[in-house]
Formats: C-alpha cells, sequence, structure tokens
C-alpha cells in the first residue's frame, strides 16, 4: 500500500476561527459543499472545522465546505434523502445499513440507497480509566469500586452494556454525575475511574493522567468479542504512562456521500483529506488513529470517484464496498 502522502499544515484554532467564512464562501469558490457533522460542542465538530479548513487550503479555495451543526447522526443520514448536490455527512456506518434496509429508525421511510462512502474519520472509543492506586488492573476488579460513566452518551450505554456482558452488573459502584466531573472526582480520590467514548488520543483522559498515576482498562479477546463491537488498538504511549497496547472496542464514524455528488467532486474532496490527514494531526492527534484500512469498516458502497482516488493512491479496497 502507498503512503498516503502529507503536503498541508492545518491549524485547529484557526480552522475555529474561519468557520464564519467558510459559511459565507467567497463568490469566486468553484465547489460548495455542505458538511453535516455533530452538535457544536462536540469534538465531532471540530474535527469538521479541520477537514473545511483543510480541503479549502488543498485545493486552493476551489472546493468550500460549509459546516453544519447537526443534532445526531440519524439526522444526518435522514437529510441525505432529500439534500441536492454536494451533501456530506459523518454517521456510524451501523445507521447507513439500517437506512438501506428501512429498519430501526428509518422504518417505512424513503429509499437511501444512494448513499455513497468517501473516508473514514476517527472513531469513537471506548476508554475504562482507573486511577492506578486502586488496585484495578481487570475489569473483574471493578467490583465494588466507584465508577462515573456519565448519563444519555453513547459512552454511557456502552459502559452500561459492557458491564452486564461482563457479569458486573449491579456489582460496580455508579456515581450519579455527569462525565466531566469524571475527571476532578477521580484526581481527588472521590471515585475509583471512569468510562468514556471519544476519538483517542481522548482530551479527558489525557488530562487525567496529567499529574495522576492512571491505567486504561485492556480488553480480552473474549470480551471484545462479547461487546460485537469492532476491536481497536490504543497504541502504547498514546496516554501519559501507558506504556503497553490497550485492546478496546470502537464505533466506526465515516464520511458519507451520495450520488449526487459528481466524481470528479468525490475524487477532490477524498484525495484533499488524505494529502491533509498528516498535517491535521500534527494539531489534533486524533487524526494519527485514521488509516486506510479503517475501509474495511464502511458499509455500503464507495463513491466511484473516492475508489478512484484509493485506486490512484495504491490502497486495497475492500470487495464489500467496491
Amino acid at each position: 500500500m502507498k503512503k498516503i502522502t502529507k503536503v498541508l499544515r492545518a491549524s485547529l484554532l484557526g480552522a475555529a476561527l474561519t468557520v464564519p467564512a467558510l459559511i459565507a464562501a467567497d463568490a469566486g469558490a468553484e465547489t460548495r459543499v455542505t458538511y453535516k457533522s455533530a452538535k457544536s460542542t462536540s469534538s465531532y465538530y471540530q474535527m469538521a472545522v479541520q477537514v473545511a479548513e483543510a480541503v479549502k487550503k488543498a485545493t486552493g479555495g476551489g472546493m468550500v465546505l460549509t459546516v453544519e451543526e447537526s443534532q445526531g447522526s440519524v439526522q444526518n443520514v435522514k437529510e441525505s434523502a432529500r439534500r441536492p448536490g454536494n451533501y456530506v455527512f459523518t454517521t456510524p456506518p451501523v445507521l447507513v445499513k439500517l437506512a438501506m434496509a428501512n429498519k430501526g429508525k428509518f422504518e417505512g421511510d424513503t429509499d437511501y440507497k444512494t448513499i455513497r462512502a468517501l473516508f473514514p474519520i476517527p472513531s469513537l472509543t471506548m476508554h475504562f480509566v482507573v486511577r492506578a492506586d486502586s488496585g484495578v488492573k481487570s475489569f473483574e476488579d471493578l467490583a465494588g469500586k466507584s465508577f462515573i460513566i456519565g448519563k444519555g452518551s453513547f459512552g454511557a450505554r456502552e459502559a452500561a452494556k459492557n458491564f452486564k456482558l461482563f457479569g458486573l452488573e449491579g456489582k460496580v459502584k455508579l456515581v450519579d454525575a455527569e462525565l466531566n466531573a469524571a475527571v476532578p472526582a477521580l484526581k481527588n480520590r472521590q471515585v475509583d475511574g471512569f468510562a468514556t467514548a471519544g476519538s483517542y488520543p481522548a482530551p479527558n483522559v489525557i488530562e487525567a493522567a496529567a499529574g495522576t498515576e492512571v491505567r486504561l482498562l485492556s480488553m480480552s479477546a473474549e470480551q471484545i468479542k462479547q461487546t460485537k463491537r469492532t476491536k481497536l488498538v490504543i497504541p502504547a504511549g498514546t496516554y501519559p504512562g501507558i506504556d503497553t497496547d490497550v485492546n478496546t472496542t470502537s464505533l466506526p464514524v465515516v464520511a458519507y456521500t451520495t450520488t449526487k455528488m459528481s466524481n470528479d467532486n468525490a475524487y477532490t474532496l477524498t484525495k484533499a483529506y488524505w494529502d491533509a490527514k498528516g498535517s491535521m494531526g500534527k494539531t489534533a492527534k486524533w487524526w494519527d488513529g485514521v488509516k486506510p484500512e479503517m475501509l474495511a469498516n464502511v458499509i455500503g458502497k464507495l463513491h466511484p470517484g473516492a475508489a478512484r482516488y484509493y485506486a490512484e493512491a495504491g490502497v486495497t479496497i475492500p470487495d464489500a464496498i467496491k
């Protein structure tokens, strides 16, 4: 596989300051793309801003992305059926599977068979963080320990599900607190640990590891199988003091469009994204975890324009998405 080149410097701060400029793109831009992301307070919105700035620079202003806030991935997918032209949206691939089958929240809905994939973005990665002095070295050791998982988020639901699967339901003392209270509570020794889902390296895990010795719990192969989620390895050295690989699970996230986007535009956007990814990673390390191999997580078909780029870059495309 040919190594993806790195040709662009991207600054998250600079990108955030230029969001209004992206939304009110100059009239000379050749192509405008709507990029439907996530809530403005989320890391995925920050990622969208980075992508928008990077693509604009990579194409010399020839392609300008307008970042739109979203209330969630279901909304993103639903809008794909009625949005005209260059509409790009992010979602876990499993929702595309449900949409194409008209199941779940898409039952009795419209036809979503025009959805096409472009490129993977950072996955939602489960982190189970514990104080090193808590004596917890495995999930089994969590029995009787105090833990924060937050409320209402994917991470909270996934952590609760995992505890049940691993025989820990009712055995872990779940503290009734929001996730934003987890790091101070850990540092002040009010809790033994917390669970969070975010693209690694997750800012709250970095904060927890700063000045406090922590561990990340690693799942066994059997535990990963029980979750029915995608395995992900957080490399050693990702967080201070974590000097071994950590096996955990993730929820892949992919940028999709529809067949309404031309092959040339899909090619240009996909190429600009991968050309810029390395430099974006210098500002936000979560981009370093994105690799072409993550195309294996795509559900549905690749857009022909994106497929053209991968073929030129020497990236192997899984047969299932061709």
